[in-house]
């Protein structure tokens, strides 16, 4: 009988169907608890051993929201990064870094209802620690805590946010953002301008298609919400709910504001009314005049800004890219004045899901949404410091992955190599018995800051390292021979044209910079 409780105890360990039931062991006659323990504890190190025998399958992924990237998207994203760090430092702009994750009060009531999406730590000796979930809330704390003033920063670094990915738009639980933010008391509007500038500057140099940035207030919000109706403890929940008017029609927005959030369909219309508005410092001027919003000073302030704003805009050159925009909310709750966000009005290559391959295109790939976003955010530093002295900052956030999404479908949907090195030249020999010349001569290069590369066999075949380099896209090979070592020259040779020129060696480091310069 201990034989076959032991084949059905086996059983159930390893997996399998069994169906006897744990009271009906205890009282089977003739056996002890004392048995069963010890012919449990039996089972239990055989499962162990048959775990460990490398039968054990798992699935080699990913986690969720992740991926990898090849060389090739490296390169690609190394370009997008080099394009926007250099437009941040054009504008004069520094750059910190923060820890990847802060301590959960630092993150804690900063982000509205997306804090929800906060990334917790497991407590690791007495600290309560979150993933950072974007660089801005990091950056207020830096300043409170080391008394900072006046900063123009730039940061590129990855945040995380517990996220329902949809990685074909670019959007990811671990990813990189790339802010600028300017910290100081300045007059009104003008750092605000010259972040729009830069958005511009980017999405026009990466040439990534047609594009939008939209721009509001929060003040404007506010008391649009005020005269509306809204009461005022459901002002941040509405404005999160208008948030959504880039991702589903006024139907469902209307629809949540009255069946969840509990506003009457009255009010709800009236907001219906102002957020389907849109212009520039036209609108700004008529709406100063709307009888019901000129009853709201923050509505006015709100105004009076945005319309400043367009002739900073206009003298910057931006404005035929740029419109003010009622319904643009952003849902975070740290802004406190101009908020603006950049669409892709149409990014040039189709943007599927996996599920819509093999039907119809859905209508987000028309567009990846947005790109880039930002605002004013006065009161954050306040909550940091002890005695709650407050810094002005304004600032944009680069959605870089987003745009790489799209860099890549263009990358591959033209038949256009991209080069995953720099490598300028090629040492190779045309004859054996010559890799210590090989090597002297690549030391040579690299020592004068040229970048060379040298194939790792004692007697590589000439024709496989001049394959290497139309593989690789290497635009010169420098070939040794005998000859050439006896007349003290190297054969260059152009690898797009194989023209082949003897170059005397004191000469050599000047013709490859020549030469790759032209390139």
């Amino acid at each position: 009988m201990l034989g076959m409780f032991c084949v059905r105890a086996c059983s159930g360990l390893l997996g399998l169907r069994t169906a006897t039931p744990l009271r009906f062991l205890h009282s089977f006659s003739g056996i002890t608890v004392a048995q069963i323990d010890e012919e449990v504890a039996k089972l239990l190190e055989l499962k162990a051993q048959l775990g460990n025998d490398g039968k054990h399958q798992f699935v080699l992924k990913t986690a969720k929201g992740t991926r990898d990237y090849n060389p090739k998207q490296m390169a690609i994203r190394e370009k997008v990064f080099n394009t926007i760090i250099n437009c941040f430092k054009r504008h004069g702009a520094e750059t910190i870094d923060t820890p990847v994750f802060e301590l959960k009060e630092t993150l804690t009531g900063k982000y509205g209802e997306d804090s929800k999406l906060i990334y917790d730590l497991k407590d690791q000796g007495g600290e309560l620690l979150s993933l950072r979930y974007d660089l801005t809330v990091p950056f207020a704390r830096y300043l409170a805590m080391n008394k900072i003033t006046n900063i123009k920063r730039y940061h590129i670094a990855k945040v995380y946010r517990r996220d329902n990915p949809a990685m074909t738009r670019g959007r990811y639980r671990e990813f990189y953002q790339c802010d600028f933010d300017i910290a100081g008391q300045y007059d009104a509007m003008i750092p605000d301008a010259e972040c729009l500038k830069i958005v511009h500057e980017i999405l026009s140099e990466l040439n990534l298609g047609e594009f939008c940035i939209k721009v509001n207030d929060r003040r404007i919000l506010d008391g649009m919400f005020a005269v509306c109706g809204v009461p005022d403890d459901k002002f941040r929940t509405i404005c999160s709910t208008v948030d959504k008017l880039d991702k589903v029609s006024w139907e469902d927005v209307k629809k949540e504001m009255v069946n969840e959030k509990g506003l009457s369909e009255e009010v709800a219309d009236q907001i219906g009314e102002y957020v389907s508005m849109q212009g520039g410092m036209d609108l700004a001027e008529r709406l100063l005049q709307d009888q019901k919003m000129s009853q709201s000073k923050q509505a006015c302030a709100g105004l009076q800004d945005i319309r400043l704003l367009f002739s900073y805009l206009h003298l910057f050159q931006v404005t035929d890219k740029v419109v003010f925009d009622l319904s643009l909310a952003r849902g975070l709750d740290y802004y406190t004045g101009i908020i603006y966000e950049a669409v892709l009005t149409q990014a040039g290559v189709a943007t599927v899901s996996t599920e819509a391959q093999n039907g119809p295109p859905e209508e987000e790939s028309v567009s990846v949404g947005s790109v880039a976003g930002g605002g004013r955010y006065d009161g954050l530093v306040g909550m940091f410091d002890p005695k709650g002295r407050k810094v002005p900052c304004v600032g944009v956030s680069i959605g870089i992955e987003r745009i790489f999404s799209i860099m890549e479908q263009k990358a591959e949907a033209s038949a256009e190599k991209v080069r995953t090195t720099e490598v300028q030249v090629m040492v190779a020999s045309a004859q054996k018995n010559l890799l210590e010349e090989r090597l002297k001569l690549v030391t040579e290069l690299w020592n004068a800051g040229i970048k060379a590369e040298v194939m790792y066999k004692k007697n590589p075949k000439l024709l496989s390292q001049l394959q290497h380099c139309e593989e690789s896209g290497i635009p010169l090979v420098a070939i040794l021979g005998e000859q050439e070592l006896k007349d003290g020259v190297v054969k260059l040779r152009v690898v797009a044209t194989r023209e082949e020129v003897d170059v005397s060696r004191a000469d050599l480091i000047g013709e490859i910079r020549k030469r790759t310069s032209e390139a």
